[in-house]
């Protein structure tokens, strides 16, 4: 996932407008939904695209063209039956990642029944960090060092192989400052920087977590 696919948010309480929120400010093409008119109107300062209308009707689904998007957050885990029915309809709709925010266990199994590729509990996950692990998904680990600040690790390109770091400016082209290079399970935090990345080669770097979307 990342800031190339299109998300909707459907839910507009508290964590559901900060996911909508955190995605928007990074850039990705969000549709937020809720049912309560002042919901939206709160929400629309900061969302743009945000539509008042029950998603828990299948027509309803269909005119907001959700069958379109790439990720749906069902963040209604205060209503049972409202989450189950719009997780399930996302899914009959083609949606091809569906994650739901749920209230216990029991919350949790009915919505993985019913197609949900993944269950979010808020008390252990915010909204900002759901929308940012979204964002950021395709490293192969990160860690937030800060609100701001991430540490990442990601295979080098193929169109880096052959190249140095000194070739590739990658402080300067993305915002990257690379800590160490990992070659099988050797890792090195003193490098050359004039020598060629090889394939198969990992980097981990250190970026401002919203300059990470200049790498996908």
């Amino acid at each position: 996932m990342s800031i190339n696919k299109t998300y909707a948010v459907l839910g507009l309480g508290r964590y559901g407008t900060a996911v909508a929120e955190e995605l928007v400010n990074n850039g990705a093409e969000v549709l937020a939904v809720d049912i309560d008119q002042n919901n939206v109107n709160n929400a629309s300062l900061n969302i743009p695209l945000c539509k008042c209308a029950d998603v828990t009707d299948a027509e309803v689904i269909e005119k907001l063209g959700i069958s379109n998007i790439d990720v749906a957050i069902v963040a209604m885990a205060n209503n049972l039956e409202a989450s189950v029915l719009a997780t399930s309809l996302c899914k009959e709709a083609g949606v091809k990642t569906v994650i739901a925010k749920c209230g216990s266990e029991l919350h949790s199994k009915i919505l993985y029944n019913v197609g949900a590729d993944r269950v979010i509990f808020p008390e252990k996950e915010s909204g900002k960090r759901l929308a940012r692990t979204l964002l950021t998904a395709g490293f192969s680990e990160m860690i937030e060092l800060s609100d701001k600040i991430s540490m990442v690790e990601f295979e080098v390109r193929d169109e880096w192989v052959g190249k140095n770091l000194v070739d590739l400016q990658l402080r300067k082209k993305y915002s990257i400052n690379v800590v160490a290079i990992c070659e099988g399970e050797n890792i090195s935090t003193a490098f050359d920087p004039h020598e060629p990345f090889k394939k198969g080669m990992r980097l981990i770097v250190i970026a401002e977590t919203q300059k990470l979307q200049k790498l996908k």
